[in-house]
């Protein structure tokens, strides 16, 4: 991801996530914080904007999945898929040893690509986004191989 990339990720944040979204100057304190790893992904037909991204917390032995995004104009490819298998190898990578995410209840499409990744149901953060709840999900443990192959 390039520092120049912000402004554009933010605008697709607002599309994406309208009142869950991340402003320019969240995406500024979240990439400055340290352990973390993000990666931006561009498409050919479309060269110099971002097609997709992901984001992890690393601390230690756990993992926090910060976002995974993908432009509605790249939906439907298998990039969200992409963009969790490289994110899973990432923090594998770093030695997290377990990966946790939240994810809006109402947003089966996610909730899907999470089980496709081994993710699991562990509990519901009531009202966690501005009214909707959250699922919290799981995938233990963290294996780059598993994701390679899925």
């Amino acid at each position: 991801m390039r520092w120049w990339d912000v402004q554009t990720l933010a605008a697709l944040e607002r599309e994406l996530f309208t009142a869950d979204a991340w402003t320019a100057e969240t995406w500024w304190a979240e990439l400055a914080q340290a352990p973390r790893w993000y990666c931006a992904v561009e498409l050919p037909e479309r060269p110099g904007e971002p097609a997709g991204y992901a984001g992890a917390a690393v601390n230690g032995p756990d993992a926090d999945v910060m976002t995974v995004a993908v432009a509605p104009w790249a939906q439907g490819r298998g990039l969200g898929g992409q963009l969790l298998s490289a994110l899973v190898v990432a923090v594998a990578e770093r030695g997290a040893a377990r990966l946790v995410l939240e994810v809006r209840a109402d947003n089966v499409v996610a909730q899907r690509l999470y089980a496709r990744h081994g993710f699991e149901r562990i509990a519901v953060r009531r009202g966690y986004y501005d009214g909707v709840d959250a699922w919290i999900m799981r995938r233990r443990p963290v294996r780059a191989v598993d994701s390679l192959v899925s």
